[in-house]
């Protein structure tokens, strides 16, 4: 039996133990948006310094102007070094009376199918994904002393409330943090039996435009047509942001926007996608966008401009025959490869003010921007890890991408000059920031035996 063996067989005799640990962390109601629970975050913050040192680790929570960063290094092993993060804070748990089950108290369901949950806000996002690295490096320490590589951990208290301090603290600590690689357990598989490593996020750019004109709202009998409607300004603007094949319309917005690499789109190809189902599943059946891309493909590696909200003028019960004075709409862009999102940010202020008319003028509030990240699929570490899940799963893992944003993943590139492999066991289903959020036990199990095939195979 070799020693990987062992430490599988290991983790999956404590299970139980390694369940006892993550419950304690889940009672801890570290909600970091809300001020009233910062002695939560602070005590969360200190049950994972305790948990951290018992393994070995030289552990310490140290302070920033909001919550705690937990920082712990377990350096005496020779070989290339990894820097894990994940964060203890959890989403509010409103509206409370949609629980079936207090928040805080984490139990175990069995479901109708006969699988085992893990229910109780943090389960999933991220309290029970990061003790799956934790409980991994705990394994390798009980059975031969030692980790197989360098690890440190940083466990961040502001995830889910802006994480403004993060950067600052990496940007000043960053001697300390620097490693090889890093690690993020956040992320989801590809569905329930498919290991996934996700190695592509969008950027984000957010833009409000506000289209003033007439000093007052006007009676629509005594001034249509004669006075300019904001309204009807601001709708023209936004129907030409897109052509008739669905591209967006302002100059340079392709700009940094590569074809996907063959390889990739090979892969995904292999994923049987079914566009119709994923588009059912909330009540839609045909794909918009871009003519002639994926569903798949638009989602993870196109570029997006997206309308998020409207309004002017009267939109209380009844009717009210009015011109408006002002007009406004929020407008968010994803980004993808190396678009700029000051770039964008620039080209749709030109735009708006170019297709001004008379009488009217433009407010724009800025509601930040990020840009995009990916990390190289054919580097050692990478494929490494995608075998190392491929042989926990019996499956073969795949490398996918990600629609959404995880802004931390380009602050440890920004700040650390480190490639991050993202390798998360969440599913669709878990009800992330939602109420009866969860997390499927063998999810649980086997993300802690992944962790630890992981190190072994950074090892090597």
């Amino acid at each position: 039996m070799t020693q990987l063996d062992q430490v599988l067989a290991h983790i999956d005799a404590d299970l139980d133990a390694a369940l006892d640990r993550l419950f304690a962390t889940l009672r801890i109601k570290s909600i970091s948006t809300d001020p009233a629970f910062a002695g939560d975050c602070q005590a969360c913050a200190d049950w994972h310094v305790a948990d951290l040192a018992s393994i070995g680790f030289e552990a310490s929570a140290r302070p920033t102007p909001g919550h705690p960063i937990v920082v712990a290094h377990d350096r005496k092993t020779a070989g290339p070094s990894a820097l894990f993060y994940g964060h203890y804070d959890v989403q509010p748990v409103d509206p409370l009376e949609l629980w079936t089950k207090d928040p805080f108290e984490p139990v175990i369901e069995t479901r109708e199918d006969g699988t085992k949950v893990i229910r109780g806000r943090g389960t999933a996002d991220d309290k029970g994904q990061l003790m799956t690295f934790v409980e991994a490096c705990r394994a390798w320490k009980a059975v031969t002393g030692k980790l197989p590589i360098p690890v440190s951990i940083i466990l961040e208290g502001e995830e889910e409330s802006g994480g403004v301090n993060l950067p600052p603290f990496l940007k000043s600590n960053a001697d300390e943090l620097k490693a090889d690689i890093g690690l993020i357990c956040d992320t989801n598989m590809w569905d329930a039996q498919t290991p996934a490593i996700t190695t592509m996020l969008r950027g984000l750019c957010g833009e409000e435009v506000i289209i003033h004109a007439a000093d007052r709202d006007l009676h629509s009998g005594f001034y249509g047509s004669a006075a300019a409607n904001p309204n009807r300004v601001l709708a023209k603007i936004i129907a030409g942001l897109h052509d008739e094949n669905d591209r967006v319309t302002l100059p340079g917005f392709y700009d940094g926007v590569p074809e996907l690499p063959n390889a990739l789109r090979e892969q995904w190809d292999t994923l049987g996608f079914d566009a119709g189902q994923f588009l059912g599943a909330v009540g839609l059946s045909v794909p918009a966008g871009e003519k002639g891309r994926t569903a798949l493909e638009m989602v993870w590696s196109r570029p997006t401009c997206e309308i998020n909200g409207m309004g002017g003028g009267y939109q209380g019960a009844g009717f009210k025959t009015v011109i408006p004075s002002i007009a406004s709409a929020k407008i968010s862009f994803r980004l993808v490869f190396d678009q700029d999102p000051h770039a964008i940010r620039k080209a749709f202020r030109e735009y708006v003010q170019a297709n001004l008319p008379a009488d009217c003028r433009a407010e724009f509030l800025e509601h930040g921007s990020g840009q995009a990240i990916r990390f190289p699929i054919d580097a050692p570490e990478f494929e490494k890890a995608r075998q190392a899940l491929t042989d926990e799963w019996n499956k073969p893992g795949v490398f996918i991408g990600g629609g959404g944003s995880i802004p931390v993943t380009h602050e440890l590139k920004k700040a650390l000059g480190m490639d991050v492999i993202l390798a998360g066991f969440g599913l669709e289903d878990d009800r992330i920031h939602s109420p009866n959020e969860k997390y499927d036990l063998e999810c649980f199990r086997k993300g802690i035996r992944s962790w630890a095939r992981i190190l072994d195979a950074l090892s090597r």
